[in-house]
C-alpha cells in the first residue's frame, strides 16, 4: 500500500509544533500500526533525518504506552485495542493517516508523539493503593469475597493507565481512570481500611494536575481499550459523598 503520513513534530515541551508530510510507497497489510512508524523511522534515518519519537513498550497491549492519536481517535478507533494492536490492513491504499498525540493540559508533549503522562502516577501515589500488613500472603481463599464484587473488581482492574480516556475527552478529564482505581479497591476487602481518604487524596492529586471536569459525554468508555465502563465514574461519586459524610454508607449501608 501506499500512504500519505501527516505526523505532529514537535522538539519540545516549549515549540510551538508542526505537522510534517510523509510518504510510504510500499506497506505491508499484515505490518502493526507500529511496525509501519518503525519503517518510516528506518526511512528517515537513512535518509540523515530526525526519526519521529513515539512511545512503546510490550507492543501486545498490556502497558498502554503506544497511545497516540490517529485520524482523530486515540489508540486508532477500533474498539478494545491498543494502538500496537491496529494493523495496516484496516487502511486503504492511499489513505491519508493524521497521527498526533494526546492532547490533554495534564499531558505535556515532550517530542513528537511522546507525552509527560506523569499525572496518572501521581493520582495513583495519592491513593491506588493498599496499606495491609499481612505478613506471609494469606491463602485466598481465606478472604470471602462475592463472586459478583470480585468480577467487577477485576473489570476496573483492567484499566492500564494509557490516557486514552483524556484525550478522548472534550474536557481533558481523567474520571474513568481515575474511578476505575477506585471502584476496583472499594469493592475488596483489602480496600476498606483507606476507602474514605483513598478518594478525596485522589480527587485532590486529580486537580492539581490540571485534568478537566467530567460533563458525562462518555467518550472515554468509547476510547478505552479495555472497554471500562462509566458505571466506574458513579461508583466514584458514591464513594466521595461517603467520604464527605463520616459513618454513612451510600445507599442504605449497603457496600458499593
Amino acid at each position: 500500500m501506499k500512504l500519505t503520513l501527516k505526523i505532529w513534530r514537535q522538539k519540545g515541551p516549549q515549540d510551538k509544533g508542526h505537522f510534517e508530510t510523509f510518504v510510504l510507497d510500499d506497506v505491508n497489510e499484515h505490518m502493526s500500526f507500529l511496525e509501519m512508524l518503525d519503517v518510516l523511522n528506518e526511512k528517515l534515518i537513512a535518509e540523515g533525518k530526525e526519526p519521529v519519537a513515539f512511545e512503546h513498550d510490550c507492543r501486545e497491549g498490556i502497558c498502554g504506552c503506544c497511545g497516540a492519536v490517529v485520524n482523530g481517535k486515540p489508540h486508532g478507533g477500533l474498539p478494545g485495542t491498543t494502538l500496537c494492536q491496529v494493523h495496516m490492513r484496516h487502511f486503504k491504499d492511499g489513505d491519508t493517516i493524521v497521527i498526533e498525540p494526546f492532547r490533554a493540559k495534564a499531558f505535556p508533549v515532550i517530542k513528537d508523539l511522546v507525552v509527560d503522562r506523569s499525572a496518572l502516577d501521581r493520582i495513583m501515589q495519592a491513593g491506588g493503593f493498599v496499606s495491609v500488613n499481612t505478613g506471609n500472603a494469606p491463602d485466598a481463599n481465606t478472604i470471602p469475597i462475592p463472586k459478583d464484587d470480585a468480577d467487577l473488581a477485576m473489570d476496573y482492574a483492567e484499566c492500564i493507565g494509557c490516557g486514552a480516556c483524556v484525550a478522548a475527552c472534550p474536557n481533558g478529564a481523567a474520571m474513568l481512570f481515575m474511578s476505575a482505581k477506585i471502584a476496583h479497591l472499594s469493592l475488596l476487602p483489602q480496600g476498606q481500611q483507606e476507602r474514605e481518604r483513598r478518594v478525596q487524596n485522589m480527587l485532590c492529586a486529580y486537580e492539581e494536575a490540571g485534568f478537566g471536569a467530567c460533563s458525562n459525554y462518555a467518550a472515554c468508555e468509547v476510547a478505552c481499550p479495555k472497554e471500562i465502563s462509566i458505571s466506574a465514574i458513579a461508583r466514584m461519586n458514591r464513594e466521595f459523598i461517603r467520604a464527605m459524610v463520616p459513618g454513612k454508607a451510600v445507599g442504605g449501608g449497603k457496600r458499593h
